[in-house]
């Protein structure tokens, strides 16, 4: 009776490792994306924080801090607008590891298990379909800051150049949630280690006010912050359509968070699988 078992068990597992090829692997990462966006197109009240945050949060910003920072709202613009594209980044990956720790609590990757799937897809493919969420909130921050006056220096393919950017920020950032989505045991506390993680990175930056007025320790830290490097990325090309060396750094920050919490992410979700 026990050989029968494990006779049995034993070819699902090792066609789930030898079968699957990379074509294969890519086509299943998409097909579980557009699961993803059929998700978010069922339960749009998920989408608000890349769509009505966005909103009121350059407002606020630009109305309550405008004339203490920068002596005026038309001349904070260029400062908040980036900054705030890059909070909201942060606060929709967030979404994706609370979200992915929801779906494990809830058996949908029980069913992912038994199938010939490779073990990256269900990780892969929400992520791809956020891309989507990324590239409403990068885009609506600019439509507002433009619907109250500010016009970005590097013209539309400056803005273009700058969305992308936060694009890819996003999707490489969303990996470390991913991760914390893997190792938390429930979606409350996948989402309590994201903020301690996330305001941290939000506010001791360059987003919302320049470096140079904090005390050195604190600067020190704002400056090596790869949030700021990408802020000031997303300032160069939105404000003066220069791919400058921050450019440069932000893809390379990216391109290491990738390198360390990918691998991370799906050695705990094959461990949890």
């Amino acid at each position: 009776m026990t050989a029968t078992l494990v006779d049995t068990a034993r070819p699902e597992h090792d066609a789930v490792g030898e079968r699957v090829t990379l074509a294969q692997t890519f086509s299943q990462t998409m097909t579980l994306a557009w699961r993803a966006t059929m998700k978010m197109r069922r339960n749009f009240e998920q989408m608000f924080d890349v769509t009505i945050q966005p909103l009121l949060f350059t407002m606020m910003f630009a109305y309550i801090f405008g004339g203490a920072i920068s002596s005026s709202v038309q001349d904070y613009l260029p400062v908040i607008i980036p900054g705030l594209i890059g909070q909201t980044i942060l606060t929709a990956c967030i979404a994706t590891g609370v979200q992915l720790r929801e779906d494990m609590d809830k058996g949908v990757f029980d069913r992912f298990k038994v199938l010939p799937i490779a073990r990256i897809a269900p990780l892969a493919g929400p992520m791809v379909a956020d891309l989507i969420r990324y590239a409403i909130a990068s885009t609506l921050t600019f439509a507002t800051g433009i619907a109250m006056g500010y016009r970005p220096g590097g013209g539309a393919l400056g803005v273009l150049g700058a969305i992308l950017l936060a694009i890819a920020a996003g999707w490489s950032i969303a990996w470390i949630f991913t991760w914390f989505g893997t190792r938390g045991k429930t979606a409350q506390a996948v989402q309590g280690m994201s903020m301690m993680v996330m305001f941290p990175l939000t506010f001791l930056s360059n987003a919302f006010v320049p470096t140079e007025t904090m005390p050195n320790w604190l600067r020190t830290f704002a400056d090596i912050n790869p949030v700021s490097h990408v802020i000031s990325a997303i300032r160069s090309l939105a404000n003066d359509g220069a791919v400058t060396g921050e450019v440069g750094w932000a893809l390379l920050g990216c391109a290491v968070i990738i390198a360390v919490f990918a691998p991370l992410a799906v050695r705990s979700f094959n461990r949890k699988m």
